[in-house]
């Protein structure tokens, strides 16, 4: 049945609460437009979006450039199927491997699916090259997506007993720690893959010795180094792609998140030399889809034209700065992050708390774990949409004070 106009928000929930999977316990509401940094629920209620998406509306929620692409698109063809070329997809890809410095490309829909083309080509290489080497060596506290063989690639401690089996061939060692990561290396290894700021784990970012290191022993061995960089690439960090702050270039790199600034869309990048896929290897329905090419397309020239990056990274220390001022009055302690990414611990483990008192003043932040609160705003946040922020997160931290000495 379709939603009637105007139907009530208690309705709704009502319909939801019926009809959609449990997957996430969301909050009592329902977002119903966006524009900018805002979004309002169907009860008119405003929100400062601090979130984004989950790093994914880099230009903002509702961006023109994104209507017009589709729009355009759709109205010439959207779906000719994976088996042909297509003209939008042909632009983005010689746009993307120009931008990132890699020369192939493939498209998929979801971070998670890009993450599983680097695990098939790492497996791959390993078949042809590495006498059958297979296992891929992870990070405690990583994060690469939510399919069985990525949760089996991620490290989460909690995720260990979900979905038994998991699938094997994946080593977690802790991250930053090089000595931990060189032993797991056997004759099985085919690669090494990491997120070079772990943005689920907390934000917590790759040493650069860390990564030195890593490179020399992935050219020493001949095995690969993979970049997960869904949650940075793109302008998060203050660079278009988080590697660039290292001067270190992997041998294949995946992004999602903003490359679609809210449409579904992923790509795994590589070099010549790693374009090893036999014809079937890899595919998707998606794969290459017109809209979603053009809708890439427009989104990257944006963030690149309207030189983005170097906004997060001016933005990104404007909030730095602003919460180092708070850090003493409410006690935040570990602020850190690059360009857009940021965040800082609580006293005390009352993430989820924190973050739905945000909710009740309409603020959108993230706490992806106990003691964390994480800031991944769009990119094209204001010094005076930072300050209301400011504003809200105080009027949160009082009222959280005074009702317990300790939080």
């Amino acid at each position: 049945m379709k939603v009637q106009e105007g139907e009530d928000t208690a309705s709704l929930l009502a319909k939801a609460n019926a009809t959609i999977l449990f997957t996430a316990a969301r909050p009592e509401i329902v977002m119903e437009r966006g524009e900018g940094m805002y979004l309002w629920d169907t009860e008119g209620k405003r929100y400062l979006d601090f979130v984004g998406g989950w790093a994914v509306t880099c230009l903002g929620h509702s961006p023109a450039v994104i209507k017009e692409a589709l729009e355009r698109q759709a109205a010439i063809l959207v779906n000719s199927s994976p088996s042909f070329y297509n003209k939008p997809m042909i632009e983005f890809a010689e746009l993307l491997t120009e931008l990132s410095g890699f020369d192939r490309v493939f498209f998929a829909s979801s971070g998670a699916e890009a993450n599983e083309s680097a695990i098939k080509l790492a497996r791959k290489h390993g078949a042809k090259n590495l006498g059958g080497a297979c296992e891929i060596i992870t990070t405690v506290n990583g994060f690469h997506g939510r399919t069985l063989a990525m949760m089996s690639a991620t490290g989460k401690k909690h995720w260990e007993s979900l979905f038994a089996p998991k699938l094997p061939g994946f080593k977690h060692v802790p991250f930053n720690d090089f000595d931990s990561c060189l032993a797991a290396i056997d004759r099985n290894t085919c690669a090494i893959m990491l997120e070079l700021i772990q943005g689920e784990g907390g934000v917590h970012p790759a040493d650069e010795e860390y990564l030195y290191r890593l490179r020399k022993t992935c050219d020493d061995y001949g095995i690969l180094l993979i970049f997960d960089e869904i949650q940075t690439g793109l302008g998060r960090t203050g660079k278009l792609f988080a590697y660039e702050h290292y001067g270190i270039q992997a041998d294949v790199m995946t992004l999602g998140k903003g490359i679609g600034g809210g449409f579904p869309l992923s790509a795994m990048l590589t070099k010549e030399r790693y374009n090893i896929f036999d014809a079937g290897d890899q595919g998707g329905t998606y794969t290459g889809q017109q809209l979603a090419m053009a809708v890439g397309y427009a989104v990257v020239n944006e963030i690149v034209n309207l030189e983005l990056p170097r906004r997060a990274e001016r933005q990104g220390k404007y909030i730095l700065e602003g919460l180092r001022e708070l850090a003493e009055k409410y006690n935040i302690q570990h602020i850190r992050g690059r360009g857009l990414l940021i965040a800082f611990d609580l006293p005390e483990p009352v993430g989820a708390k924190f973050a739905a008192e945000c909710l009740k003043e309409g603020l959108l932040v993230n706490s992806p774990n106990a003691t964390t609160i994480r800031l991944m705003p769009p990119l094209i946040v204001s010094e005076e949409e930072i300050d209301a922020m400011f504003l809200l997160l105080c009027t949160v931290f009082d009222r959280m004070l005074v009702s317990s000495d300790s939080y």
